[in-house]
């Protein structure tokens, strides 16, 4: 079987521009300071995982991404659409596992569990608390999962999942990590703060 790559989502750390969300509990320099220390966490699990990796960039040239998180990447740009156009895009070349940077709690186990996962099952979701998912495993292309989804609500997991289950998919259900987005999420992580 061939193995996922291993497949971040991640925006280049500008301050005014990273973790928008954010920057009125921390400010453009701070939230674009924590968006940059998600992102190099999450690299960091993806290396030990061994999987091919690649990094979808928006908001640099692929020079900077290459300096800021290691010359070993493969830096392909998200290019044009909505989210999930560009899902759909970077999901076409499954196996994949599709990540975001901002889930604190990722940790090499989780993204090991997924790679299982999708070594027995054709689709793999890790759920978010907020009702979307913080990863999603697909073990071939599946377009449908991107196609008139409400981004950024509380009904993609659901949505997602009842996608899958109409089409017969049989899905793994991982654990539920909380992502961070809003200012009442920063409570959850004081040690990123620091």
């Amino acid at each position: 079987m061939t193995v996922p790559r291993l497949v971040l989502f991640t925006r280049y750390p500008e301050p005014g521009k990273a973790k928008t969300r954010l920057i009125p509990a921390l400010g453009p320099d701070g939230a674009a300071a924590l968006h940059r220390r998600l992102a190099e966490r999450t690299v960091a699990s993806m290396r030990a995982t061994g999987l091919p990796m690649e990094i979808r960039s928006t908001g640099a040239g692929e020079d900077a991404f290459l300096e800021w998180l290691g010359h070993d990447l493969n830096v392909v740009d998200q290019g044009d659409g909505d989210l999930g156009t560009r899902l759909a895009r970077a999901a076409s070349g499954a196996p994949a596992i599709l990540l975001g940077a901002d889930t604190p709690a990722l940790t090499v186990a989780h993204l090991a569990a997924l790679a299982r996962a999708l070594s027995s099952r054709p689709a793999a979701v890790g759920p978010a608390e907020d009702g979307g998912y913080w990863a999603l495993g697909i073990a071939q292309p599946m377009p449908f999962l991107f196609e008139d989804m409400p981004w950024s609500t509380d009904r993609v997991c659901t949505i997602t999942l009842a996608r899958l289950t109409e089409r017969g998919f049989e899905t793994a259900i991982l654990d539920t990590l909380s992502d961070l987005d809003r200012p009442e999420d920063l409570a959850q992580f004081p040690d990123l703060l620091a």
